[in-house]
């Protein structure tokens, strides 16, 4: 499966990408899916849609986007109030963790749904449940119930991210489909860094609180998930069987478990309990033996959820793997840096702004990505270069001392969010050009599931590297001081007890937090060289001009 130019369409459909009926009337192509799998499902090609329209519909999708990346960090600075109302601290960890879950989980899946529902009423549905999810947070009278409204809101915030990817492969040439990814990248970067400002910001500065930071997205979301259901009328896959003979339920199930156990097992072990708990030792086991099922069912399977031969495709391998490795980067930085700006002094506010270089970097290069695509065809040397600006940021990190000023950090995140827009571009681009289209929405569902578990991973890896040596560090210079064990562990539960440490502890002190930020920084380092690696493995296919892949004149 290659990006080959099609045969020549055999019949005619008229699907519709507004609601009037006599308009933007789109010639389709019905081209037969992988005939290995012996499916009979055809793939309907849509007329290139330019201009307002097409800027219109995508807005649209985006909105969700922007507002779904706010939901996945908007806990950061709502945690304190929300746990000071209910009174309660042992559940709240989970109110991250149950949005992150559920949309990890939701997006892979989301491919091959919508290939048979269709993309309108897959990103209705979306809207629908994160507008539901955080009506249910604005007005939950306990924590639990907020638990529950963040896993709705993450399975609507997980296909709005991930249908408005395919919305833009349906309608987009794969030339000019860089820039649009870009633009789509900027909603979702800038979001995801905006989220904890927001919630800060509306907690501050209304007298409903935290609660209206979550109900103030629910009017534009509805509003989106009407424009959607008069807009896009792009049709499903064309297949003589019924909905339900195609959902691969075993597939959607084992991947969903596979993702919640995994995710589960990562985000409690160190974090919400300890890594010899029950909790931890059960599920990263059972998720192994339920992403072995997966693979073995979903290869077998007519109609998988993941087409896991795909996977085989060396372009398409190196990418996934690009994008587990540059997620794994971005995100042990974007939790340990503020966190080592911390330890020297600088206010969480102060740090936070430090993080909008990253946004500005994202900005730039996401489209900027785009735009050479579609001048030049070629992505290999890009995707090389923008992994590699990462990994000039992973160096300048491992070079900083303890008495190294902030502006250089500036630098690291600008360069960091450069990479990090310019590596989602080109992979997700890479891996479309490198199959037949009928496989586009499954295919990008397995970037998200590649990004969601590096991200994870990521955050688990550096928790683990940074906690191990700060504690050897800490006991290897004060271990044998009276009352050692107590301080300690005040040290590595606040950071504000730097200001409240013992005569003579100091220096030492400031010295261990610097050699477990420096072990954090040379993973780093070998990441982002693993990455540069992944992805100069890609190999360059076409990007046609137009939607049905032939060579335009």
């Amino acid at each position: 499966m290659s990006g080959n130019p099609q045969s020549e369409p055999t019949n005619e459909r008229t699907p519709l990408l507004s609601g009037d009926p006599t308009h933007d009337s789109a010639r389709v192509d019905s081209e037969q899916q992988s005939g290995e799998n012996g499916d009979d499902e055809q793939t309907v090609i849509v007329e290139e849609v330019k201009g307002l329209k097409l800027w219109t519909i995508l807005g649209t999708c985006w909105i969700g986007v922007f507002l779904g990346a706010i939901d996945s960090s908007i806990i950061a600075t709502l945690s304190a109030p929300i746990s000071s109302e209910f009174h309660s601290l042992s559940l709240l960890p989970w109110l991250a963790t149950a949005y992150l879950i559920s949309n990890a989980a939701c997006q892979p899946i989301s491919g091959r749904l919508t290939d048979i529902f269709g993309r309108g009423p897959g990103l209705v549905f979306s809207n629908i449940m994160f507008a539901a999810g955080n009506l249910i947070c604005g007005l939950a009278p306990s924590t639990k119930i907020m638990i529950l409204g963040r896993v709705i809101a993450g399975i609507g915030g997980g296909g709005l991210m991930t249908i408005s990817t395919f919305l833009g492969t349906d309608l987009v040439p794969l030339r000019n489909r860089g820039i649009i990814q870009g633009v789509g990248n900027i909603c979702y970067g800038t979001g995801a860094m905006l989220g904890g400002v927001f919630g800060g910001f509306i907690n501050d500065n209304s007298s409903w609180g935290w609660r209206l930071a979550f109900l103030i997205q629910v009017p534009p979301v509805l509003v989106s998930a009407g424009l959607v259901a008069y807009l896009v009328r792009i049709p499903p896959k064309v297949s003589g069987k019924s909905y339900l003979a195609r959902i691969d339920f075993i597939g959607a199930f084992s991947l969903v478990s596979f993702l919640v156990l995994l995710l589960l097992g990562l985000n409690a072990g160190g974090n919400l309990v300890p890594w010899i708990h029950p909790l931890p030792l059960t599920t990263l086991p059972l998720s192994l033996v339920a992403l072995v099922f997966f693979i073995i069912w979903e290869y077998r399977a007519t109609q998988p959820i993941i087409p896991v031969r795909l996977l085989f495709d060396r372009t398409v391998f190196a990418a996934c793997i690009t994008n587990l490795l540059c997620c794994m980067v971005q995100f042990q930085a974007l939790f340990y840096i503020p966190l080592y700006l911390q330890t020297h002094g600088v206010s969480a506010a102060r740090a936070g702004l430090v993080l909008l270089f990253s946004s500005l970097g994202v900005s730039i290069c996401s489209v900027s990505a785009g735009y050479i695509m579609k001048k030049t065809g070629r992505y290999i040397l890009l995707g090389t270069f923008a992994v590699s600006l990462q990994l000039t940021a992973s160096i300048i990190l491992a070079t900083l001392r303890q008495d190294s000023p902030i502006w250089p950090l500036r630098i690291v995140f600008f360069l960091l969010g450069s990479g990090q827009g310019g590596m989602l571009t080109v992979t997700l681009l890479a891996c479309l050009a490198a199959i037949d289209h009928s496989h586009q929405a499954t295919i990008t569902s397995a970037t998200y599931a590649f990004r969601s578990v590096g991200s994870t991973v990521g955050i688990t890896i550096g928790s683990a590297i940074y906690q191990n040596v700060l504690m050897d560090r800490l006991w290897e210079r004060f271990g044998d001081l009276p009352g050692a064990a107590e301080e300690i562990k005040r040290i590595k539960d606040d950071i504000d007890e730097l200001n409240h440490l013992p005569e003579g502890w100091h220096d030492g002190v400031a010295a261990s937090f610097q050699e477990a930020f420096q072990s954090l920084w040379f993973t780093l380092v070998i990441l982002a060289a693993l990455a540069v690696i992944s992805v100069s493995l890609m190999k360059q296919h076409t990007l046609y001009s137009t939607l049905s892949r032939k060579q335009s004149d």
